[in-house]
């Protein structure tokens, strides 16, 4: 990837673009080689008169079951409601973002989600949104309380502030109410974090640079622990159950696929975020698998990942 000092040289919009392009050359080289099956990603380039992209996916492989990087730019007027979401003070924008999303074969691995975006009004105030968050099938307390520690640190580098702020704030987006239940085990998420308001251009740019650099690095460091751990039928099962709350995530309240198909996104990019197969039965049993309940248990908001010895917070366990 281009020096950070190369990168800065150029307009705002021009430095996010060309760095997510380079971001998602570079995390679907680092995913295939994790991937290890020799398979490379699938690569979709795309335009249309308001913007452009490329999707990139990853299907069957030796850790991957389904593997995605998307790129999108979008450039024009926006429907009102839409505006309104990206707090622009007029219909008009530009928008580059990169979302990658990994769902593995095995269901000890976890879900690992990433996206970055900047945004520029008409009026040329600009700013930056993004989140990096871990949706395990089953919830290693000791994994969790590691990620989070890595994410505190990469925050506290940048901002005293961030990882409370951004801890919190991804508590409440990924967040299922109808369930009573959090996707996964958080992260970090923010929406705006202004050009001059909350920093230069070139430091909110390293935070965010950061972010997307860590993503693959955490997520390396997740699979080599848990790949090669067995698993049955019953597991596999849940995995896909499990899957089936990350698609109604995805369709019911998922800010970045509304934004995908607001913005005229292919589909096949919009919808990256869908798990490659998933299941609703009607009637679980826990008991066959102890795991599956206790993991439940750590899927709501609030949980203290910092803490030497976190616990679930009380209240009816989450629904499934």
């Amino acid at each position: 990837m281009a020096a950070p000092d190369t990168l800065l040289s150029a307009p705002p919009r021009t430095v996010t673009e060309r760095w997510m392009q380079q971001l998602q050359d570079e995390l679907c080289r680092q995913l295939a080689l994790l991937d290890g099956s020799g398979e490379e990603f699938e690569r979709d380039d795309w335009e249309h008169a308001t913007g452009h992209g490329s999707t990139r996916v990853l299907q069957q492989g030796d850790v991957l079951e389904k593997g995605g990087v998307a790129f999108s730019v979008f450039w024009g007027a926006l429907a009102a409601e839409t505006a309104r979401q990206l707090h622009l003070p007029g219909p008009t924008c530009f928008l580059a973002r990169l979302h990658a999303v990994q769902f593995p074969r095995n269901p000890w691995v976890p879900i690992m989600h990433l996206s970055v975006q900047y945004v520029e009004a008409e009026t040329g105030e600009g700013w930056f949104g993004g989140s990096l968050d871990l949706t395990p099938v089953y919830v290693d307390q000791a994994q969790a309380q590691w990620f989070h520690a890595q994410l505190a640190a990469l925050c506290r580098a940048h901002n005293a502030d961030y990882y409370v702020r951004f801890k919190s704030a991804a508590d409440n987006y990924f967040y299922l109410p109808h369930r009573q239940t959090t996707l996964g085990v958080g992260g970090l998420y923010f929406d705006r974090l202004v050009l001059g308001k909350d920093g230069s251009f070139a430091q909110l740019f390293a935070f965010v640079r950061q972010l997307g650099l860590t993503y693959p690095r955490l997520y390396n460091v997740l699979v080599h622990q848990n790949a090669d751990r067995p698993f049955n039928t019953l597991n596999k099962r849940w995995q896909v159950v499990r899957w089936g709350h990350y698609a109604e995530f995805s369709l019911l309240l998922d800010r970045d696929t509304r934004l995908g198909l607001a913005t005229g996104v292919p589909l096949k990019n919009t919808l990256l975020g869908l798990p490659p197969q998933a299941e609703w039965p009607s009637q679980l049993r826990r008991e066959a698998n102890p795991a599956e309940a206790q993991s439940q248990q750590w899927l709501r908001p609030s949980v203290d990942w910092l803490a030497p010895n976190p616990e679930p917070p009380e209240g009816p366990m989450a629904a499934s």
